[in-house]
């Protein structure tokens, strides 16, 4: 019974985000111009192989878009107008509900993934081996970002979560790793960096994927702190109406 009902309420959070136009504009033409304007633009990163920098960085920007951003944000209006209310009289637990809101983002990750993977190889970027452990990094930068979220978006304001989401958004876009190496940061800036989601993620997948094989482990071992404790404190506060 439970199966199915995350089942359910899985296919309707797939079928309400794509019917959302911002949702689509967030999750994938954000990433996609990012990889596009700083693969073209190499002074702006000096980097001798730009394509190969940026296309790791723009996957865990994809993953931040869709499950911190996109997912806190709707769901805190979900919460706001009462629909989270009303679910809560179903046989869908809390728990539930986070699983199903967490699957769909893992949904739409699989177009981003693709889309940004065939840009990067239309830019030049040989696609590596390293995808296969790749693929487990996004997931479990997806249970990091989707709990930062779903956090948010289950203890604030709906307006709060819109401002404090969108400011993550760009000072983890800054502090990630993602279109600027974090080794040019100021030292106590690049600490601060790799203690973070974002830069934990982008750093993973690129040693993965420059590899093939190897993790690097501090940042995984960060980002894997994130996805466990973020995870938890959202299904332990998560407040179903405001």
């Amino acid at each position: 019974m439970r199966l199915r009902a995350l089942t359910a309420q899985a296919k309707v959070e797939l079928l309400m985000t794509l019917r959302r136009g911002e949702n689509v504009v967030v999750t994938l033409v954000i990433p996609l111009g990012v990889l596009l304007f700083f693969g073209k633009v190499d002074k702006l990163t000096n980097l001798k192989d730009p394509v190969a920098f940026l296309v790791p960085g723009t996957l865990a920007l994809a993953v931040m878009a869709a499950a911190m951003v996109s997912l806190g944000i709707a769901t805190g209006y979900e919460r706001r107008y009462g629909v989270l209310k009303r679910l809560g009289t179903t046989p869908l637990s809390r728990g539930g509900l986070l699983a199903a809101k967490t699957a769909t983002v893992l949904v739409l990750e699989v177009l981003q993934a693709a889309l940004i993977i065939a840009v990067g190889a239309a830019l030049g970027w040989s696609v590596p081996v390293g995808v296969v452990p790749a693929i487990g990094l996004l997931l479990l930068g997806t249970v990091a970002f989707a709990g930062v979220g779903l956090l948010m978006a289950g203890t604030l304001r709906a307006e709060a979560t819109l401002g404090l989401a969108n400011g993550l958004f760009l000072v983890l876009l800054f502090l990630g790793g993602m279109a600027y190496p974090l080794d040019r940061l100021p030292g106590a800036m690049q600490a601060v960096a790799k203690a973070l989601p974002a830069g934990a993620l982008s750093e993973s997948l690129r040693s993965v994927l420059d590899t093939g094989r190897h993790f690097a482990t501090g940042e995984f071992l960060v980002l894997a702190a994130w996805a466990v404790v973020a995870s938890m404190a959202a299904a332990r506060y998560f407040r179903w109406e405001e």
